[in-house]
């Protein structure tokens, strides 16, 4: 893990070098003090040397304003750098979620991922800054500020090195339990963090449905969890601190007594025991801040080892050789299709289907058949297993084409539409980035939004709000339907689109649909039987098995299922009659 957090200081390696300098030389500095207060006070002082006082006063002062802007240098440009490292995580973080296939997200929430961009890496940021100049200028201290103790009076100075072996020992035994206390402490921060944002999401149903205390109570439930394992984790912090303080407090005690006997029994001077009661907070200092940063350490440590958790998340991957899916004409072919979402739970089993180019075919079936597992597994969303069988696109597995080609040639209209946050040129756009304004206008065109487009006072450019929340279901279905014009595929799949609108709405958007259809090779997932009795071919999907196929005529004909679904939904309606 160590040489993974090395490998983002790469790019700052001259900066890192000039801040370590930094860092050195403000250590350097600090020594001069105790230096200079040694010879005042056996040298300067006793020999009447007034002119030589001035001037090493002058020389320690102009020291501190070097050393202030040292100091300025270090925490201006570390914090830049760690800033910038993390930066560069959260884009190596963001580009890997991007790639992590459908059954990550499926495992994890959106409040708990966010957690690991935001407050995770800001603690790594600080670790970065901090870390290396922290163990430099402390290390550094310590050795200089040891070996000039030992040439005032090496006893004095061995009575307080042996405290230093006790605080190491208290240290690491405190180490596992802060470290275990800190990362139970982020997981329940990743519970609020989940809790809050599925709340926000979801507020306008929380307050359908007057379930405000609900939701408040599983907040402060969460918020409970945080707040019992921040608890934990100040208790180790505190326990840590307080004995560690404590042993250094004996540092002290130890330079009061057995400095004042040495002084006593003449062994050492009085400016020599001054001097020493300066140097050895030089060498206590640094101990304490070594101390103080086990705590940031840990909340590092922990936060980059959630950062390489998702990061070690296998990406979705084309196979070595696969190609381009090119020159589509749209033939599908799903050849004895097994798949299932976990073991032992399957959903298809032996599925064939053959559906040829520009040609229309409808699954229906109860919820939970199988028939949106159909249209997830054909772009690839979720990938069958070896030895479950076949997706063909114009007689190719699309195993071994590459993903991003597959779905290229593939558009999409599902029931639940999901709009950006931004404006409708914006989310038209989505479907070809690269599209003219010409070509997004007839793409809305043909989608009939155009005209209620030019009715808003900022046309294209007018903000959506929050997944689009500022527009209508039907404005929003055919904000998406122009995104897949744009995008102009070989390859449509419609998944129950029009089944959340109202019955007007519906035939207004499915004349959009059906325009939308019109030369294209087209899945169709519906539960509004009367949508697709002029598909070329419907396929019954009932327990993960294709039970009837044919057309709308042949099925009912048959009097199987479909003519059941079908009497069901229009038990009221004269379409029966046919």
């Amino acid at each position: 893990m160590l040489k993974r957090f090395l490998y983002y200081y790469k790019p700052h390696k001259r900066m890192m070098a000039l801040d370590m300098l930094a860092a050195l030389l403000i250590s350097l500095i600090g020594m001069v003090y105790p230096i200079v207060t040694n010879k005042m006070l056996n040298v300067y002082i006793p020999e009447k040397m007034y002119s030589t006082i001035v001037w090493a006063g002058a020389v320690v002062l102009l020291l501190y304003v070097l050393r202030m802007l040292l100091r300025y240098f270090v925490q201006y440009y570390g914090h830049v750098i760690g800033v910038r490292m993390q930066s560069q995580m959260r884009k190596d973080l963001f580009a890997h979620l991007e790639k992590l296939p459908f059954r990550f997200y499926d495992n994890n929430e959106t409040g708990r991922i966010m957690t690991r961009i935001t407050s995770d890496l800001f603690e790594v940021c600080e670790l970065a800054h901090h870390g290396p100049e922290n163990l430099l200028i402390s290390t550094v201290m310590i050795v200089l500020s040891f070996t000039y103790l030992m040439t005032i009076d090496w006893i004095l100075t061995l009575i307080i090195f042996v405290c230093v072996p006790v605080l190491l020992v208290v240290t690491w035994f405190c180490r596992k339990a802060m470290r275990n206390a800190f990362n139970d402490r982020r997981k329940s921060n990743a519970t609020i963090n989940a809790a809050v944002e599925s709340s926000i999401t979801g507020i306008r149903v929380t307050k359908a449905y007057t379930n405000t205390e609900k939701e408040v109570e599983k907040f402060e439930k969460g918020d409970e969890e945080f707040v019992n394992a921040s608890g934990r984790a100040y208790h180790a912090m505190a326990r840590f601190h307080s004995s560690t303080s404590f042993i250094t407090d004996v540092f002290n005690v130890f330079i009061l007594i057995a400095g004042g006997l040495f002084l006593y029994a003449g062994r050492i001077s009085f400016g020599d025991y001054s001097t020493f009661i300066v140097s050895v907070n030089l060498f206590i200092s640094p101990v304490n801040t070594l101390i103080s940063f086990m705590e940031q350490f840990q909340n590092g440590v922990s936060g980059f080892r959630r950062f390489t958790e998702i990061m070690d998340e296998q990406p979705e991957q084309d196979l070595q050789g696969a190609k381009p899916l090119e020159n589509v004409r749209g033939e599908i072919e799903f050849r004895n299709l097994s798949f299932s979402y976990d073991e032992g739970k399957q959903v298809l089993h032996g599925i064939n289907l053959h559906v040829s180019a520009g040609q229309k075919l409808a699954l229906v079936g109860p919820s939970g058949g199988g028939k949106t597992t159909l249209c997830h597994l054909l772009p690839g969303f979720y990938r069958p297993k070896a030895g479950e069988g076949q997706i063909l696109i114009d007689g190719q597995d699309i195993a071994s084409l590459t993903v991003d080609s597959v779905r290229r040639h593939i558009g999409i209209v599902q029931q639940d539409v999901f709009l950006f946050v931004g404006t409708i040129r914006d989310n038209i756009l989505y479907g070809r980035q690269d599209a003219t304004e010409q070509e997004m206008i007839e793409a809305a065109k043909r989608a009939n939004i155009h005209d209620y487009i030019m009715t808003l006072e900022k046309g294209y450019d007018t903000e959506i709000g929050e997944r689009g929340v500022k527009l209508s279901g039907g404005q929003k279905q055919r904000i998406s339907i122009a995104r897949v014009f744009l995008k102009n595929p070989a390859i449509l799949i419609l998944d129950e689109a029009t089944s959340a609108l109202d019955n007007t709405t519906e035939v207004l958007i499915q004349q959009s649909l059906d325009e939308l259809c019109r030369g294209r090779t087209t899945l169709v997932v519906a539960h509004r039987l009367s949508t697709i009795r002029n598909a070329d071919e419907i396929a019954v999907v009932l327990d993960g098995r294709i039970t009837e196929r044919g057309t709308h005529a042949q099925l009912m004909a048959a009097g199987g299922t479909y003519k059941d679904l079908y009497a069901l939904q229009f038990r009221d309606n004269d379409y029966i009659a046919d």
